[in-house]
């Protein structure tokens, strides 16, 4: 399993809590411990949307898959 099919596994709760909110993430890429993630919905342009994507998203892929350095925002 490379990183992303790890990554996207992993990243199922947070998807959910995020569509509850009408918003949604992809994972645009994954490699080299670096995660590219598309916010969309509701998420895209939201004034919160950066502290989502460090408090929530990318703690919670930091946590669950260790190899991953970062989690970043991609238009």
């Amino acid at each position: 399993m490379d990183l992303k099919e790890k990554v996207e596994k992993e990243i199922k709760d947070v998807r959910e809590f995020l569509q509850a909110e009408g918003g949604d993430c992809e994972i645009v890429e994954a490699k080299d411990g670096i995660v590219k993630v598309r916010l969309v919905g509701a998420c895209r342009g939201c004034p919160f949307s950066q502290i989502t994507l460090k408090m929530r998203i990318e703690a919670i892929i930091k946590e669950r898959v260790p190899e991953v350095k970062e989690v970043v925002a991609v238009e």
